[in-house]
């Protein structure tokens, strides 16, 4: 649930809306029917009812007041009941569904799966695909050089691998994002070898000193690519992170210590990283976080 209208602290009243027809054409899920199906389902019942039902207000207490996470998720508790559905931690960011790890949100399956199957799909071995990124430069590049980099032909593959990663205005993407998913999807590195690579790509010069620096952009681009993170949230995390130092950026050892060795955070890139071994596992070895404490949030989708 998002936090905006509990951050005030503030009474509110929660509003169900029920839809009791035969056919459920409203519930949506981010993988489910596309618009004009659902359009075609509704206009095969002969009408659509729908009941909204006003709850009583809700009065935070100073507890709630203080804290919108609470608050919110208490308010969540009361709407769940009354509707008699369960509730969990998951939330969107924009389309993209997440989930709450620690510091940090990642996606409930991050967008590097799915190319996986797309490249799978095309016949694709992205060990086989020399990719000669050069550590620390970026390199755009158009949808055509990276179809021929990774010797793809189906216009419809290209152009659904292409959309995977962030464009610029003019269209282009950085290779280095894609040299790191293609390591990533390849399975042939370990973990250090993997967090290695993904810190060599995104470092970059020290204006003062000697050695390299993960600065926050090169950090939120790695979550974001490797974890589905929505690249705000991993930003905030890096900030987190470099008060523990005098610098504004993160050594390769302070990197891995956060990525593999992190009692928290280091599960997720084992769990996320290796998903045809793990389809159905929780990114901290466990049933994710549960909004109420008093239900199980649904599974994730495997290969």
């Amino acid at each position: 649930m998002g936090l905006g209208a509990f951050i005030a602290g503030v009474p509110v009243q929660p509003v169900l809306i029920r839809y009791p027809n035969s056919l459920d054409t409203t519930s949506w899920a981010w993988r489910g029917p596309g618009v004009l199906k659902v359009l075609w389902l509704t206009a095969s019942q002969p009408c659509s009812v729908v009941d909204v039902e006003f709850l009583p207000v809700y009065h935070p207490s100073p507890e709630e007041s203080r804290d919108p996470t609470l608050y919110a998720n208490n308010v969540q508790r009361v709407m769940a009941q009354a509707l008699g559905i369960p509730a969990t931690e998951c939330e969107f960011v924009g389309s993209l569904p997440v989930i709450v790890v620690g510091r940090l949100k990642v996606a409930l399956e991050p967008q590097l799966w799915e190319l996986g199957k797309v490249l799978r799909k095309a016949g694709l071995s992205p060990g086989r695909v020399d990719t000669g990124a050069e550590p620390g430069r970026s390199r755009m590049i158009s949808q055509e050089e990276f179809a021929r980099q990774l010797q793809l032909s189906d216009p419809q593959t290209v152009a659904g691998a292409f959309s995977y990663f962030q464009q610029d205005a003019k269209g282009l993407v950085d290779f280095r994002d894609v040299a790191l998913a293609l390591a990533a999807l390849d399975g042939g590195r370990n973990l250090e070898e993997l967090t290695r690579l993904a810190f060599e790509l995104f470092a970059e010069e020290q204006a003062e000193g000697p050695g390299r620096l993960l600065y926050k952009d090169g950090f939120s681009t790695i979550l974001h690519l490797l974890l589905g993170s929505p690249r705000p949230a991993a930003t905030t995390l890096h900030a987190e992170l470099c008060q523990e130092g005098p610098c504004q950026g993160l050594s390769l050892g302070q990197f891995q210590d956060f990525s593999l060795h992190d009692p928290l955070h280091g599960k997720l890139f084992s769990a996320y990283l290796r998903p045809s071994q793990k389809p159905h596992a929780s990114p901290t070895g466990s049933p994710p976080a549960l909004a109420n404490g008093s239900v199980q949030a649904p599974k994730q989708k495997g290969d």
